[in-house]
C-alpha cells in the first residue's frame, strides 16, 4: 500500500528529501516504517531516537497501523524560545 513519508528538519537534511511514495505491506505498523527508514538511510538512527511519530498530522505510537494513503512523519525535537 502507498504511504507518503514526510521529512522535516535534521530528517530533510539527513535525507536530502521532503518527502517519498513508499510501499509497504497491507499489516505494516509505525514501527514497520521507522525500520524501513533505519535500512534506507542508516544515519538517521541518532535522529529518530529522539523523534515522535505522526499518522495524518496526529501523533501516534509504533504499534499504529498504517492504511494506504497514509502521510506519516517522524518530528524531531523543536528548539526555540527568545
Amino acid at each position: 500500500m502507498p504511504i507518503t513519508l514526510r521529512y522535516f528538519a535534521a530528517l530533510r537534511e539527513i535525507t536530502g528529501r521532503t518527502s517519498e511514495l513508499v510501499e509497504f505491506a497491507p499489516d505494516a505498523t509505525m514501527a514497520d516504517a521507522r525500520a524501513w527508514l533505519i535500512q534506507r538511510y542508516p544515519a538517521l538512527v541518532p535522529v529518530l531516537d529522539r523523534c515522535v511519530a505522526a499518522r495524518n498530522r496526529t501523533f501516534v505510537d509504533a504499534t499504529t497501523p498504517l492504511a494506504a494513503g497514509d502521510e506519516i512523519a517522524f518530528l524531531p525535537p523543536m528548539a526555540g524560545g527568545k
